[in-house]
């Protein structure tokens, strides 16, 4: 691949229960431009997060990049982000130079976010969700902000959060209500074509536990594998190991 980074912009897709706020401290490590999508439901971009599906997100992050003006992209996204990842690429084209995955879902092809899950995670929410439906019940929803934040601080895993990492975590801004629906949704990397893959994988993690991640590794095409010794939140936590990981293989990496 040709050109240089400062023709890149860094397109950051966040991960469940976020907004492009939790790349807060990541944003001004970056040597490019970037931009921290919301996805629908948050923010600036209202929507019913009872019924937000994969193919919406993916709609929406096309639309802020073309609203944007960016030309070529690398393209993060941390967690259940990942489930928009090969529709945002088949939406921008070769205009995608890379995909950098941190920690992120990547279901068998036509699978769901919930084959990414623990099994018994994944069968207890789509029980829930099954009997709210045929109870005629709202449909689930994740909530916002905890009352008590305290059990955040270790269940991202690897290190205790600290205080202050603990309250950017929880702000309001960041955390807030969420959607379960578009785990339900197929995706298929397929559409992705060969973009070159970057995958972050943390390796103290708790939500999206490492050797999930091994597997979902074993799913793309081809990766360049980073190893991270921190939790689920290295964009947090570690901002410029995850700052190195989006640099790598970039044209201008090696000067």
């Amino acid at each position: 691949m040709g050109g240089d980074t400062c023709d890149e912009t860094v397109v950051l897709v966040h991960g469940g229960g976020a907004t492009g706020g939790t790349w807060d401290r990541l944003v001004p490590l970056l040597d490019r431009p970037s931009l921290a999508v919301d996805l629908p439901g948050r923010r600036g971009h209202p929507a019913d997060l009872a019924t937000i599906t994969v193919d919406d997100e993916v709609a929406s992050v096309v639309a802020d990049v073309e609203v944007h003006g960016a030309d070529t992209v690398v393209l993060v996204a941390h967690s259940s982000g990942g489930l928009v990842v090969p529709g945002v690429v088949a939406g921008l084209g070769d205009r995608v130079r890379r995909v950098v995955l941190v920690a992120a879902l990547v279901p068998p092809e036509g699978g769901n976010g919930l084959d990414c899950m623990k099994p018994a995670h994944a069968e207890g929410l789509r029980a829930t969700v099954e009997a709210a439906r045929a109870n005629g019940e709202p449909a689930l929803t994740l909530p916002g902000p905890p009352a008590d934040p305290e059990p955040f601080r270790t269940a991202y895993g690897g290190d205790p959060l600290t205080d202050d990492q603990l309250a950017f975590v929880v702000d309001p801004e960041r955390c807030v209500p969420d959607t379960v629906h578009h785990y339900f949704q197929p995706v298929r990397w397929s559409v992705a074509g060969a973009v070159p893959v970057t995958y972050v994988h943390t390796l103290r993690d708790r939500p999206v536990r490492p050797e999930a991640q091994r597997e979902m590794i074993a799913r793309l095409p081809r990766a360049d594998v980073v190893e991270l010794d921190t939790g689920h939140l290295p964009m947090v936590t570690d901002p410029e190991l995850v700052e190195a990981a989006i640099r790598r293989g970039s044209p201008a990496a090696g000067r």
